[in-house]
């Protein structure tokens, strides 16, 4: 080819951008990825509070495709990853009852280190703002062979030449829901065993969990994660919602204690709600690719497999 593969770029280093360096990088594509944060991870989040790291993006996360699975027995091995819970409480109209399901992993050093263990075999340069991705392709006005854009539609839109009439298309095509995340460490563990919970038809919460038990060292430490409406209401000012849901949390799980520290995180594209789901990725005739888990179900597994595809698509292009 005339186009010099050097100059493959991918922005955003969460899963799936990861996914998709690591897979060009193993077609033998150089590749640079682009992470506009001080870390890799993307929602797949963990801030470390008093000395130790809390999940505040992903919950957790299922692992069913074979090729991930085979990633996770990597993370295992590696001792990043140990298996959680496969049941879950629900709180609805009916009381607190058991809900079954797949196995759920869990990170003892939180689901960034997973990411970042992937991210050790490709080139991640973080601190890197992209303010444009043109027509050629280019990124900021660098010549490139093709660029993978793993991000919420809407943060995609906002790089994107409105020339590039394809990849714009299926970005605004894309529904995002928000969801603010609070991490509540308290004085002492005064809660039931639950692991994690579903809170069904409250107008605050829709999701706690344990994260002391998600993390393996009984830490009293609980992550709710609030409706979309109520997240809604406070993505200005994201810390004023810590009293309402701190009040949420104790009044469903019957807390006499107030917590001793409470922290906001605003997450504005927190799940995709909607929008073309046909393929795993985009890939347009211009070299703009799309990534991420709006192209299936809100999974970790979903933005690997898609990140995954559209590294070997670009490969298989520039080959």
């Amino acid at each position: 080819m005339d186009v010099d593969r050097s100059k493959v770029v991918v922005v955003g280093a969460g899963i799936a951008g990861v996914a998709c360096a690591v897979e060009l990088t193993r077609a033998g594509v150089p590749v640079q990825v682009r992470e506009r944060g001080h870390v890799c991870g993307g929602r797949m989040a963990s801030k470390r509070f008093d000395g130790r790291p809390a999940d505040i993006g992903a919950a957790y996360f299922t692992a069913t495709d074979p090729d991930f699975v085979a990633v996770v027995e990597q993370w295992r091995a590696a001792g990043l990853v140990r298996e959680w819970t496969d049941t879950f409480q629900a709180y609805d109209e009916n009381g607190r009852h058991d809900v079954p399901g797949p196995m759920r992993f869990a990170a003892p050093r939180g689901l960034r280190s997973l990411v970042e263990h992937l991210a050790s075999a490709v080139p991640v340069t973080v601190d890197r703002l992209v303010l444009s991705v043109d027509a050629g392709p280019s990124v900021d006005g660098e010549a490139c062979a093709a660029v993978a854009l793993a991000m919420p539609g809407p943060q995609a839109a906002l790089l994107l030449d409105p020339a590039l009439t394809d990849a714009t298309r299926v970005v605004q095509a894309q529904r995002w829901s928000p969801s603010l995340a609070v991490v509540l460490r308290f004085p002492t563990r005064r809660w039931p065993d639950f692991r994690g919970a579903f809170v069904n038809g409250h107008p605050v919460v829709n999701l706690v969990c344990d994260d002391g038990d998600r993390r393996g060292d009984g830490a009293p430490v609980l992550v709710a994660h609030t409706t979309p409406e109520f997240a809604a209401g406070h993505l200005a000012q994201p810390s004023g919602a810590g009293p309402a849901v701190e009040q949420a949390v104790r009044d469903l799980l019957g807390l006499p204690a107030q917590a001793l520290d409470v922290r906001v995180h605003r997450w504005t594209y927190a799940k995709p709600t909607g929008g073309p789901t046909a393929d795993t990725h985009h890939l347009d005739a211009d070299g703009i690719g799309l990534a991420g888990d709006a192209f299936g179900k809100p999974r970790v597994q979903s933005a690997w497999r898609s990140g995954r595809d559209l590294g070997r698509a670009i490969a298989a292009r520039l080959a």
